[in-house]
């Protein structure tokens, strides 16, 4: 790199640093509005007629009447039947949306009041973990996977609050995880036994509630202080 294209470089990074500052600011200030949320997260390919898209339907639909609002990523999908299932039941639908290439527009269920558009997905991930009181994972690729995996790894190094992770999907999720405890655990040894508890396997739209209602009975809630 010729010395010139380096100090072009810096003076971008300058810029840049105060585009990400505003983008946890306004993120701060607007999320802090909503109240208790539930983040659910999958592919963004799944289809109406896909039975998991029913399911997104529903359970955020009874979360909802739980008093929750539901965050997602504003997108197609399963983004898409969370917020559906959020308006559904009057409650409160919140899109955060990342800016991409070839990345589709928001769904129609977000509150127009509740969207955020984000450039960095660091910012954006902020929120999402910061803002919920509880994680729900739908089947999904590579965003979900990260998603998945970023969320459970901030609260086993406890550099996030712990709430419950939900996986949604017997079929879709079980292979991953008997892979997690009889190779990354058993064989391996490089997670714990008590990283086993951190997360939940449920096909029950009424379990989903139970675990998270339990879970809150002696607990407040509140934003992730820890972020």
């Amino acid at each position: 790199m010729k010395s010139k294209d380096w100090a072009e470089f810096k003076a971008e990074s300058s810029w840049r640093m105060f585009k990400i500052i505003s983008e946890f600011v306004d993120g701060f200030e607007r999320m802090e509005e909503f109240g208790p949320c539930i983040s659910i997260f999958g592919s963004a390919r799944t289809k109406s007629e896909n039975p998991y898209y029913q399911l997104a339907i529903e359970i955020s639909e009874k979360l909802a009447k739980e008093g929750y609002g539901i965050i997602t990523g504003g997108g197609p999908g399963i983004m898409e039947a969370g917020n559906m299932g959020a308006k559904k039941a009057n409650g409160k639908s919140v899109g955060l949306h990342i800016e991409l290439e070839h990345e589709q527009k928001c769904n129609d269920y977000v509150d127009t009041d509740k969207l955020l558009i984000f450039k960095y997905f660091f910012a954006r991930k902020v929120m999402f973990i910061r803002y919920a009181q509880a994680f729900i994972f739908m089947p999904g690729g590579f965003g979900t996977m990260d998603e998945m995996f970023e969320t459970i790894t901030l609260i086993q190094t406890k550099k996030s609050d712990p709430v419950p992770v939900i996986f949604i999907g017997e079929s879709y999720w079980r292979g991953l995880l008997d892979w997690i405890k009889t190779t990354m655990l058993e064989k391996e040894h490089n997670i714990s036994p008590q990283d086993l508890e951190l997360f939940h396997l449920t096909d029950s739209p009424d379990k989903v509630i139970q675990i998270i209602n339990q879970f809150y009975e002696e607990k407040s809630l509140k934003p992730n202080l820890r972020l």
